[in-house]
This record gives C-alpha cells, sequence and structure tokens, in this order.
C-alpha cells in the first residue's frame, strides 16, 4: 500500500506539472509560433487560425485526460476505482481521445493530400497510428474495468 500511496502521490505532481505546461502552449507557446509561421511564410498566413484552433483543441484533448486521470487517482485512493463513477470518467476519456483522433485524422489528410514533401505526413500519421493505439487500449481497459466491477458487486453481494 504505501508503494501505491508514493505512486499516486508522484503521479499527482507529474500531472500538475503537465497540466502547467500544457496550458503555457495553449496559451501562449502555439499562438505565438503560428504567428512566427505567418510573418516569415506569408503564402500559408491563411493557416495561422485555423491551425491555432486545431492544436489548442488537441492540447484540450490532453488536459480532459489529465483531468479525468486525477479524478480516477481520487477514486484509488478512496478504494472506490470498481464503481460507476470511475466508469464515468474512463468514459471521458475516450472521447477525449476518440475527439483528438478524429481532429488528427482530418489534420492529416488535409496534409497529406497537398504535402510536398513526406516529412510532416509521415509525422502526423505516426501521431494518429499513437493515438489509435491509446485510444483502442483504453477502450480495453474500460472493458476490463467493467468486468472487475461487476465482479465486486456480485462478491459485495455474496458477503
Amino acid at each position: 500500500m504505501v508503494t501505491e500511496r508514493r505512486a499516486v502521490v508522484l503521479l499527482r505532481v507529474f500531472l500538475v506539472v503537465l497540466f502547467g505546461v500544457l496550458v503555457v502552449f495553449q496559451v501562449l507557446s502555439l499562438p505565438g509560433q503560428f504567428r512566427y509561421m505567418a510573418e516569415q511564410s506569408p503564402g500559408d498566413a491563411h493557416l495561422r487560425w485555423p491551425l491555432t484552433a486545431v492544436a489548442v483543441f488537441l492540447v484540450l484533448c490532453v488536459q480532459v485526460v489529465v483531468v479525468s486521470t486525477w479524478k480516477l487517482l481520487t477514486l484509488v485512493t478512496d478504494d472506490r476505482i470498481f464503481s460507476d463513477a470511475s466508469m464515468a470518467w474512463v468514459n471521458v476519456i475516450v472521447r477525449a481521445i476518440f475527439a483528438a483522433w478524429v481532429v488528427l485524422s482530418g489534420l492529416f489528410l488535409f496534409v497529406g493530400f497537398r504535402a510536398d514533401d513526406p516529412g510532416v505526413p509521415l509525422l502526423l500519421f505516426l501521431m494518429v497510428i499513437g493515438v489509435t493505439v491509446v485510444g483502442l487500449l483504453m477502450v480495453v481497459m474500460r472493458a476490463l474495468l467493467r468486468r472487475a466491477t461487476t465482479l465486486r458487486s456480485d462478491m459485495d453481494g455474496v458477503i
């Protein structure tokens, strides 16, 4: 139990750091980067706001996963992880990953058909594959959580 508590505390520290870095990206770095891109390449300046919106949305999806993970950690520490409340937070994570996957796939298709250099489409393809794997893993983990919750309910009913 001591190791679990330390892991939860450490994970929460890193979740706070990650969330803070994501806020800095959303507010300062990404808008500034796309402004700089528009200044350096006036031919692509029309993409500044759509790319900013897509990037900020993707970061928002990650922030939703971070907050949901925090809530799940609270359920773990309260020994209520095998409950309907945990299923709701896992569903939020799955939906956030799916939303990010849809937007990222659309961006991949948009860039893929217009790119002269294969570097950016390949990077976007790698990101789509990575988000797909994480999303499918979460679907499997959700099914395992559902089964474990059912088993715990059955055991509580027997005892």
